[in-house]
């Protein structure tokens, strides 16, 4: 296989960067912020605006739908340079590019492509994704949040948790028990749902880091028309695991952004000196971003195989699990071996005089952890990885 891209893909790159350049900000750090606190999001509003008049934000869709056509290597490239830069909005909120958007193209109606694709693309329309309640997390399919067909609509009752954007959100991707009497993972609709419908409330959930990230949403007797159900009533389980399959997939541009990451603490180790040593020639530390490095790059190989197999048509399968078990595994290891590094100062948040790398570690070490748990834990990648790569019995 010939790893190299080609000349036309190397001078989209240099056009990506020299764009970013462009309209981002020249003292931008995300820093410690999270991604949806009010300073970040109101820049990622502007660059979400910028990009999708460009046609970027989603290049690699239709045109008619507001993207360009481009090839999934071209669109992957822009996804990397995104992500190493840190540019805020380019999700559109919690998987509105990712998988609202795809999996919409292939499940939706002709009404629902016209009426929420172009938004997307555009940068006007922001996403959640409602999947986890208090009793059902691994074990999504335990849902009760419940959605009662009555004429032409449903009405919801029920609560979700750790719904990621919930507050910035304008649309959400919902997964509601629409068939209580027959075996979980049967009885499960895929549901849009207007988050300015009356009945829906939303409440912050901070997490460690005192980010506005997650949050808890209540639904009650929210009326929502059935013509919003994707696909068909009851094979929402089946469906949401079309959308979970791209939401595995961006291994590229998580091995960029923990690149990014490890280039900083890198040359952070090779000039800064503490009791009188050069952090750089620690042989504890040289060893400990080895490891790092190596498996960066690994997750980058496996990230372009799946991009390579979606050319060819094929939708993603354990190369997923794998790329998104291995990414989380990078991220805590990289904020793990900075906090070390730093030591004390290590646990200075953005705005201390005194702080190494505007805090950026400081907040990472608290929600790492996040990694390994959203998008199906670890655990449970690691048992997809055994039963559909490996062939293993389910245990």
């Amino acid at each position: 296989m010939d790893f190299r891209f080609t000349p036309e893909e190397e001078a989209f790159r240099e056009e990506v960067r020299q764009y970013l350049d462009e309209i981002m900000p020249a003292d931008y750090s995300a820093g410690g912020e999270g991604a949806y606190d009010a300073r970040t999001h109101e820049l990622a509003k502007t660059i979400a605006k910028k990009l999708g008049e460009k046609r970027w934000l989603a290049m690699n869709w239709p045109e008619e739908y507001g993207g360009l056509g481009v090839s999934a290597i071209k669109h992957m490239i822009y996804r990397e340079e995104t992500a190493y830069r840190g540019v805020p909005g380019t999700d559109m909120g919690m998987g509105g590019i990712s998988w609202v958007g795809p999996t919409v193209m292939i499940l939706g109606t002709d009404e629902q492509k016209k009426e929420h694709l172009p938004p997307l693309a555009g940068g006007e329309r922001w996403w959640c994704t409602m999947y986890s309640e208090p009793e059902a997390g691994s074990d999504m399919a335990s849902l009760k949040c419940r959605a009662v067909p009555k004429g032409d609509e449903y009405v919801i009752n029920g609560q979700k948790v750790w719904t990621s954007a919930g507050h910035i959100a304008d649309w959400g991707w919902l997964l509601a028990r629409t068939d209580p009497d027959v075996p979980k993972h049967k009885g499960i609709s895929l549901i849009l749902v207007d988050m300015k419908t009356p009945g829906i409330t939303v409440r912050p959930l901070e997490n460690l880091a005192n980010h506005r990230y997650f949050n808890e949403v209540f639904f009650d007797d929210v009326h929502i028309p059935q013509a919003n159900r994707i696909g068909e009533e009851n094979r929402g389980w089946y469906h949401s695991m079309i959308a979970l399959s791209f939401e595995r997939t961006a291994g590229a541009a998580m091995a960029a952004r923990a690149r990014r990451g490890l280039e900083e603490l890198v040359e952070f180790a090779k000039n800064t000196t503490i009791n009188g040593k050069v952090l750089a020639e620690n042989p504890l530390f040289r060893s400990q971003l080895a490891d790092i490095a190596t498996r960066i790059e690994a997750a980058r190989m496996l990230g372009y195989r799946i991009v390579w197999n979606q050319t060819k048509g094929q939708l993603p399968s354990v190369d997923g699990p794998i790329v998104k078990t291995l990414g989380s595994e990078i991220v805590q290891s990289l904020a793990k071996v900075a906090v070390q590094m730093m030591g004390l100062y290590g646990q200075l948040k953005t705005g201390s005089k005194w702080t190494f790398l505007d805090g950026a570690f400081a907040s990472s070490i608290l929600t790492a952890n996040d990694m390994i748990i959203a998008a199906g834990t670890n655990e449970v990648q690691r048992n997809i990885i055994a039963q559909r790569g490996l062939g293993m019995p389910k245990v």
